[in-house]
């Protein structure tokens, strides 16, 4: 049986020229979040994060560390004021949802991942070289990408923030 957690490299020779990538494939347990639907502009995420958390403190709640966005679609798809996306934080404790602010549970799944550093607006080729490694490597696509923030970009310089690119997958039959 494979290790899920196996740690799989790819050499990825289209970005740039010559960029040395690590994938991997690993389950993202099951986690209850806090998190904000939002439509348009990805310029209003660092707001979308801070109304968040907000939130989740003045309810009483503990955020557990996941930062993240997952995006429904791409601004290559459509105009901007037509991008979907979610913005949200891990908690614990409970609290009734409000009109702005929902809480689901997200349940336990696998995903092809990949860490990227640098710029928020400089993710879109680590995401397209995990699409192609899911292709290439025998993997369904089974859900929209997410971004998980490591660091904030009030604690560090933009070169230094880190993102791991997370894409649900299935192995093709």
């Amino acid at each position: 049986m494979r290790n899920l957690d196996k740690f799989l490299s790819l050499e990825v020779d289209k970005i740039n020229g010559e960029v040395f990538m690590e994938i991997s494939e690993k389950m993202v347990e099951g986690i209850r979040v806090a998190y904000i639907e939002c439509r348009g502009s990805y310029e209003r995420i660092p707001e979308y994060i801070s109304e968040v958390a907000g939130w989740v403190l003045k309810n009483g709640l503990q955020m557990t560390g996941r930062v993240y966005g997952t995006y429904y679609n791409t601004p290559e798809e459509v105009d901007e004021e037509e991008l979907l996306y979610e913005i949200g934080v891990s908690i614990a404790g409970e609290a009734e949802a409000d009109e702005r602010v929902k809480i689901k549970n997200l349940p336990s799944h696998r995903v092809i991942a990949a860490l990227h550093e640098g710029p928020y607006t400089e993710v879109g080729p680590v995401i397209h070289a995990l699409i192609e490694y899911a292709m290439e490597n025998g993997y369904e696509i089974t859900g929209p990408v997410t971004e998980v923030y490591l660091n904030s970009p009030l604690e560090v310089d933009e070169s230094e923030l880190l993102t791991e690119v997370q894409i649900p997958v299935k192995r093709s039959e």
